[in-house]
Order: structure tokens, then sequence, then C-alpha cells
């Protein structure tokens, strides 16, 4: 359905950075601002599926392709 657009390292940030803003809620769920840490869900889902909708409307490809 969607072609990977997304490299290794790239889905392997995305992952930690949602993991860790979703952790960060867990750990700080009274917080002024804990709402903001669900938006880790955009990186870690994007980083688990390997499709970016900004980096397809973009034209932007971090994937390498293979030969």
């Amino acid at each position: 359905m969607f072609k990977t657009n997304e490299g290794t390292i790239d889905r392997v940030l995305r992952v930690i950075l949602g993991a860790g803003l979703i952790l960060g809620y867990f750990l700080n769920p009274d917080g002024a601002w804990s709402w903001a840490y669900w938006l880790g869900l955009i990186p870690l889902v994007t980083g688990l599926v390997g499709w970016c909708g900004i980096y397809a409307a973009l034209g932007i490809n971090t994937c390498k392709l293979k030969s």
C-alpha cells in the first residue's frame, strides 16, 4: 500500500523518540504539558511502519535502495 520511505537509522531514532515521549507521560502524568507526551505516538508509529506522510508529501526518502 505505502512504499517505505524511511531508512533504518531514521526508523530507530523515531521509535526511541516516540517511546521516550510516551514514557515521559508515565513518569509525570500530572504535569501541565502531560498531553503533549502522547504526541510520541506519531514518531513511534511512523518508525514501526516505515512510512512517513510528510516525507511522502515532500518527496524525501531516507531508505536506501536495494541494488
